[in-house]
């Protein structure tokens, strides 16, 4: 049974995140052969929300699925389109009667089914379920139909996405952090074979802070007064993780990581 290479692009934020996806994904497809494309998309309406239009977008392109996390909810049109859309998720362990899924069963092909989970953690962030204990719940439910899962943690705590690395480990194919925005250098796959990184980075405008306009963050932080974010435009760049999956066992074998282009980390240059 072959290997499956799975594509996760972190956190789209806006119209250059969108654009980036546009520009790279085709090409990345092909050099490294992806058999499947998820993507966080909770930000890729001007950093709050998705809309239909940017989700069927996106699916054009061949993500196959789309995450999010706790700015999902900051549009209004949302509620429908979770209510109706299989492969669109919003995090699992918000309470069950809101609209949506949280995890969702995909079918690969010659590798067989693929679960992707959604989950959100709490530490600085709402007070909603147990992500442990929904993971327990959803893994469970999800290993009748499948042994590869992989799982978003959306969440701003360090502590709490390697905590829950741990805690899956060997449960699921992969634990991939989004939220923070900022692509973390610990990929490595776990002693049970599950893939884990902390944050797989933002998909989006870096002449900012983590995607809105660097100068209204900064007045944020200086005056400790609000101010209405609106996202950056410039220096676009590509955040991702590519993983292999060994679908007999379920566990990976690689994880890597990737932005593109390249940041530019030597600036000297003779005349």
């Amino acid at each position: 049974m072959p290997t499956l290479r799975v594509l996760f692009i972190g956190d789209i934020v806006g119209t250059p995140g969108l654009n980036a996806v546009r520009l790279f994904l085709p090409s990345l497809v092909q050099k490294h052969s992806v058999d499947v494309v998820i993507a966080n998309g909770e930000n890729a309406m001007d950093g709050k929300s998705i809309s239909e239009q940017q989700f069927k977008e996106l699916q054009d392109l061949g993500v196959r699925v789309v995450t999010s996390g706790n700015h999902i909810w900051e549009r209004w049109h949302i509620q429908k389109m979770l209510a109706t859309e299989a492969n669109l998720l919003r995090p699992a362990n918000y309470p069950r009667d809101n609209p949506g899924r949280g995890f969702t069963m995909i079918d690969t092909g010659v590798a067989g089914t693929l679960g992707i989970l959604n989950l959100q953690g709490r530490t600085f962030m709402a007070s909603i379920d147990c992500p442990f204990k929904t993971a327990d719940w959803a893994v469970d439910r999800m290993h009748e139909q499948a042994r590869m899962i992989i799982v978003d943690i959306h969440a701003e705590a360090t502590a709490e996405k390697i905590a829950l690395g741990w805690y899956l480990d060997g449960r699921v194919s992969a634990v991939i952090g989004t939220h923070t925005h900022v692509q973390t250098a610990d990929a490595k796959i776990l002693p049970a074979g599950t893939a884990y990184i902390t944050d797989v980075g933002m998909t989006g405008p870096y002449d900012s802070v983590v995607g809105m306009r660097k100068d209204i963050a900064i007045k944020r932080f200086v005056k400790q007064t609000p101010h209405k974010f609106e996202p950056a435009t410039d220096d676009v760049h590509l955040a991702a993780v590519l993983l292999e999956i060994d679908p007999a066992t379920g566990k990976s074998t690689s994880i890597s990581t990737m932005i593109l282009p390249e940041f530019i980390r030597d600036a000297s240059h003779t005349d």
